[in-house]
């Protein structure tokens, strides 16, 4: 539920604003959202619940490149 409302938190800023970073965020917090729903609500073993990070991956992914191009609008202005 904390993610969900961070993506929120951060959608918000991006429609206020329409900076590109503000909605990589949102979209990486959704991300987490619904991996951890899934690994909450899932009934799929341990050792079989590997998938279910590739969320984490995903996002953390969105977050990185969503950094590396808002600096790099910054260092070209």
């Amino acid at each position: 539920m904390g993610f969900a409302i961070c993506a929120l938190f951060f959608l918000r800023f991006w429609r206020t604003t329409r900076d590109h970073l503000f909605l990589g965020f949102a979209l990486a917090f959704f991300l987490l959202g619904v991996g951890q729903a899934l690994l909450g609500l899932s009934i799929v073993p341990e050792e079989e619940r590997s998938f279910l990070y590739l969320f984490r991956l995903v996002a953390f992914v969105i977050i990185i490149v969503s950094i590396w191009r808002k600096n790099g609008e910054t260092g070209r202005g």
